[in-house]
């Protein structure tokens, strides 16, 4: 006597095995994706001109591009965890600049050792722009070392890892099905 095929724990785990399949083909759509764009984003770094600092949004268009500011003062100077153009480890002085536009824009001023808040009033600043958007000073201003500069080789692009995760999924998936179906008929 044969046992018949449970349909709707089938159905479930056919969708689910389908759907992981999809998420898989996805992240290796994005995977190309994110090479084009990384592609876009070191033919930037090498480009001389400058370009307006985006001021609002996430200015990803203008990343690794450089640029200026204006910066009418910096009530705010923290440090952050950063490297030196050196590869050095220690800390990236942050400030949060008043533009003439009222808009607030973050400029990397430069390196230090030092965790020490540096007392800087702000001036104009050129660098490349980072991630975030900011500024990151190229030369450092403020007294600082200079910053390693922003490495567009340096954003993340994991979606083959993703994508053999999902395949990885549901394949365990189909596994573990036809393991339950042995054990349900014996």
């Amino acid at each position: 006597m044969t046992r018949r095929l449970p349909i709707v724990s089938t159905i479930i785990v056919l969708a689910a095995v389908a759907t992981m399949i999809g998420l898989g083909v996805w992240q290796l759509g994005r995977k190309a994706e994110k090479e084009v764009l990384i592609e876009r984003y070191e033919a930037a770094a090498g480009a001389r001109e400058t370009v307006v600092f985006p001021v609002s949004g996430d200015g990803a268009d203008v990343w690794f591009r450089r640029s200026a500011v204006e910066c009418l003062g910096a009530p705010v100077v923290d440090p952050v965890a950063g490297t030196a153009a050196n590869g050095q480890k220690g800390w990236v002085h942050r400030a949060t600049c008043k533009t003439s536009d009222d808009a607030a824009v973050t400029v990397d001023l430069g390196y230090s050792r030092d965790l020490a808040k540096t007392a800087w009033q702000g001036g104009e600043v050129t660098g490349v722009i980072a991630p975030g958007p900011r500024l990151v000073a190229d030369p450092a201003v403020a007294g600082l070392q200079p910053m390693a500069k922003p490495d567009p080789g340096d954003l993340p692009n994991n979606h083959l890892a993703y994508a053999v995760q999902w395949f990885f999924f549901a394949a365990t998936a189909l596994v573990i099905y036809v393991l339950a179906l042995r054990r349900r008929r014996s």
